[in-house]
């Protein structure tokens, strides 16, 4: 299918549910494997958000930061090595309509990453920026208003992720499909890649409670790997 032409008639499937990646549960924690941002206060989920990471060459860092900053209609200074990319850029991009950072912008004591808003929001959700960490239009504003200078930043990479949801235990498998990605960079992970590290991701969350484990729905998620929660919970 099409991602930006679906056709007519065509049925989609939109997760509405996601499992909490295995992070401590504080602040903002950006997953670079299922290209979701969540927001926590006192252990508790607040919001989470889809995101656009940095593309080939410019992959969005792993690691911890804060925030140090924040900025409503903000300015863009692009770096050199992106200027040397696009030597058409000019030094400074006014606030506005042509300013890739959209209107609300949150530096991180890691230097040169933000996470921002977007002028182009089909970015979201693909691997296209040079590093930075954009949100869509209305959700930045969203994210902004939560946070304050000093919350802690946590970027990790789990593209596969089991959590418990009323005594049932479920599994989320991620494989960024070609499109998500620049031209120049095309997966070749293949979903029996995926078993081995899916089965430490579901021994750490089961316990004790691996023996309720259907591994043919494990088999399943996997071959799937369309990033939708999956019961598998042998049935009663």
């Amino acid at each position: 299918m099409d991602p930006w032409i679906p056709g007519k008639d065509k049925k989609l499937l939109i997760p509405k549910s996601h499992i909490v990646p295995l992070s401590k549960r504080d602040g903002i924690v950006i997953n670079i494997g299922d290209l979701r941002l969540y927001y926590f206060e006192e252990g508790e989920l607040i919001d989470t958000f889809p995101i656009g990471i940095g593309r080939s060459g410019w992959e969005t860092p792993l690691g911890k930061a804060k925030v140090i900053k924040k900025k409503q209609n903000p300015i863009w200074i692009p770096p050199e090595s992106v200027r040397k990319e696009d030597p058409s850029l000019p030094k400074v991009v006014a606030a506005g309509d042509d300013n890739p950072l959209g209107n609300r912008a949150i530096y991180l004591s890691m230097p040169s990453y933000l996470i921002h808003g977007t002028n182009k929001p089909y970015g979201v959700g693909m691997k296209v920026s040079h590093g930075c960490i954009r949100l869509y239009p209305e959700d930045i504003e969203t994210l902004y208003d939560l946070v304050v200078e000093g919350t802690n930043v946590n970027i990790i990479n789990q593209s596969i992720k089991a959590g418990w949801k009323d005594s049932q235990l479920y599994l989320e498998v991620h494989i960024l499909p070609d499109y998500v990605t620049s031209s120049d960079e095309k997966q070749v992970i293949n979903s029996s890649d995926l078993y081995p590290q899916a089965y430490e991701v579901i021994q750490r969350a089961a316990g004790l409670d691996i023996t309720k484990v259907d591994w043919d729905k494990v088999k399943e998620a996997v071959k799937k790997a369309n990033g939708i929660p999956i019961n598998i919970t042998i049935s009663e």
